[in-house]
């Protein structure tokens, strides 16, 4: 199943059957593909078993079309997420800051019912 969608603004609502991306972290994504000269590259969110929380998220750039996969597009960007990953992420949203204090993606998940210190895991 493909599906275009776009991001109208930074406050945008999460899609409900899967991940959105907002204006800001898919200018930066958009940034680091163009620093690597690809424009092959998708940006993959992925729920793996691990982290203090029980799962944790993996967000890389990946070339791979794997069955199932569910696709869609942000300002340009493409966002990948694989069938058993996708319930765990309906609803999510990708966003990227950059403060004094922390730099970097930052995911607002409706289906974590709690997480780690760090944020980088989730049950």
């Amino acid at each position: 199943m493909e599906t275009d969608m776009t991001v109208t603004d930074q406050s945008t609502t999460p899609i409900a059957d899967g991940v959105s991306l907002t204006d800001g972290a898919a200018s930066k994504v958009k940034a680091l593909l163009d620093g690597e000269g690809r424009d092959d590259l998708a940006l993959r969110i992925a729920v793996q078993p691990g982290g203090c929380s029980g799962l944790r998220y993996q967000l890389y750039f990946d070339e791979r079309n794997l069955d199932g996969d569910i696709v869609a597009e942000f300002s340009g960007v493409n966002v990948v997420t694989d069938r058993m990953s996708a319930p765990y992420l309906m609803g999510a949203t990708i966003d990227f800051v950059d403060t004094i204090e922390k730099q970097g993606f930052t995911i607002d998940n409706p289906n974590a019912t709690g997480s780690c210190a760090c944020g980088d895991s989730f049950h």
